[in-house]
């Protein structure tokens, strides 16, 4: 079962399920939140009959060249390691990119490089790009560099993403 969980309407025991999937499945310590960076807009979750996957988005602006885009980005996706292989992931992205394509976001962004990402359509973009560099929920530093692990996919007809162009995530990596 797959259910969308708005970030103000997480209850606890939620939060505590997803913090603890994100700690057994990213040797990166998330300090025990069940975010990395920052907060997000929206959860999806699998469910069965605890929570087994998870994907997150975040809905902000970003600009590409000079051009202000709406995009949703994607993060702290995971699938418990015991339910790896069942589909989970591909389920979740199935959602999350139907989700999308009603929201008014032009764009849906990621850095990863998993296979399911390619399968759903996303595609790999090497943007020369600027962001602000957090670790552990702490600002180090504003970035500039080639993208590396970027994906973007359009949820529009008719958009069409411009590799070629400057993207600034106007804050931080999703």
């Amino acid at each position: 079962q797959i259910e969308r969980i708005a970030e103000l309407d997480l209850a606890g025991n939620d939060e505590a399920a997803i913090a603890a999937l994100l700690n057994r499945c990213f040797e990166t310590d998330f300090g025990g939140r069940s975010h990395f960076i920052q907060r997000h807009h929206l959860r999806f979750v699998a469910r069965d009959p605890g929570i087994v996957g998870h994907m997150a988005l975040g809905y902000r602006s970003v600009r590409l060249g000079d051009t202000l885009i709406p995009v949703l980005g994607l993060a702290d996706v995971a699938t418990d390691p015991s339910r790896r292989g069942e589909g989970i992931a591909a389920r979740l992205l199935a959602e999350v990119i139907a989700y999308g394509e009603t929201s008014p976001a032009d764009f849906l962004l990621l850095f990863g490089t998993a296979k399911v990402y390619a399968a759903a359509g996303c595609r790999e973009a090497a943007n020369p790009m600027r962001y602000v560099d957090m670790i552990g929920a702490r600002t180090r530093s504003v970035r500039g560099e080639p993208a590396e692990t970027l994906m973007v996919l359009p949820l529009r007809p008719g958009a069409v993403w411009d590799e070629t162009l400057s993207l600034d995530l106007l804050g931080h990596l999703f």
